[in-house]
């Protein structure tokens, strides 16, 4: 397996989080006065919404990090603003711009996660114990959505095979399948369609899920994450379409059967197992040939998809043998 060992990024490249705040903090105060007063036109709430969008309380909390060899260069990141209000978490809305809203309410603290099924230790961590078990790294990975648009992002958190080597997985385990927190109590939690199979599953294959690129994420810029963008705790699969990365997970099931996933079941023409970003394979209702990179220049936002979504050098020898145009 290759790994390659890149240059560092450069700091022109990178949107600084405290320029974003303090941008933000400017557009609200001249919101402000505007909005209030509208207030009796729109409401109180959705003033709030306006002025400051529904974040969690650990919002801004710093992370100790260390640098990641596995870091993508030499493409321009999203910014903070852009990550973190342009979102696909659709128990929060179906909106780009609801979770950003209405995911504020997401209790992620306390939070566990338990790991249990085939393996020799089952355990369930707190949150606190996740971001000491190893030591927290930046990476930065292209992220290429199921819909044609993509991002680059720079998470914070370390390779799931951490985890799961804590855990002893048995010779049998072929499979691994993730839940997601769910639960209609939660403020803001509205989020109902009877074809969708609640709480939100994915899964990985065992070699995909050990691979050295598939992180269990629990930071963004450098912070903790945002509710929006999957808080207290994540999976991130850069070669794979972004809904196999299932966010706020509970529970990691190590198995031998290949589990059944949340948009799998939904449509499985269009939602493979595998999914891997495949710009030769179109979904049934538009190309995966290009990708509009979200937040960039008019004349930069289309680009080519690359196959693995650029990973091929690192995870192509994971699918030596198989049909890629059939095993999608």
């Amino acid at each position: 397996m290759l790994i390659r060992k890149p240059s560092d990024i450069k700091s022109s490249e990178i949107t600084s989080r405290d320029h974003y705040v303090d941008r933000r903090s400017f557009m609200r105060g001249a919101l402000s006065g505007a909005a209030m007063l509208g207030a009796a036109a729109v409401g109180a709430d959705r003033v709030a919404d306006l002025i400051s969008p529904r974040t969690s309380a650990l919002a801004g909390t710093k992370l100790e990090t260390v640098k990641s060899p596995l870091s993508t260069t030499g493409e321009t990141l999203t910014t903070y603003q852009d990550i973190t209000t342009y979102n696909n978490f659709y128990e929060f809305g179906v909106d780009k711009g609801a979770p950003s809203k209405n995911a504020g309410g997401l209790p992620t603290r306390p939070w566990t996660l338990k790991v249990e099924g085939l393996v020799n230790k089952p355990q369930t961590f707190d949150i606190d114990t996740l971001l000491k078990m190893h030591p927290l790294e930046d990476r930065v990975y292209r992220h290429r959505c199921v819909e044609a648009w993509s991002m680059v992002i720079p998470w914070v958190g370390y390779s799931l095979s951490e985890l799961l080597k804590q855990c002893d997985p048995q010779s049998k385990a072929k499979y691994v399948e993730f839940h997601s927190y769910f639960d209609k109590k939660v403020e803001k939690w509205y989020y109902e369609d009877a074809g969708i199979n609640w709480p939100y599953t994915e899964g990985l294959r065992m070699d995909e899920a050990m691979h050295p690129l598939t992180l269990l994420t629990m930071g963004l810029y450098g912070e903790v994450l945002p509710n929006q963008d999957g808080a207290p705790v994540r999976i991130v699969v850069p070669w794979k379409y972004g809904f196999k990365s299932a966010k706020s997970i509970v529970t990691i099931k190590v198995t031998d059967k290949q589990p059944n996933t949340t948009w799998n079941l939904q449509g499985a023409n269009e939602y493979g197992f595998y999914s891997n970003v495949n710009p030769t394979v179109d979904h049934p209702r538009w190309s995966q040939k290009t990708e509009r990179r979200i937040g960039a220049a008019f004349y930069d936002q289309r680009k080519q998809t690359l196959m693995f979504n650029g990973y091929g050098d690192q995870v192509a020898s994971l699918y030596n043998g198989m049909d890629l145009k059939k095993n999608f």
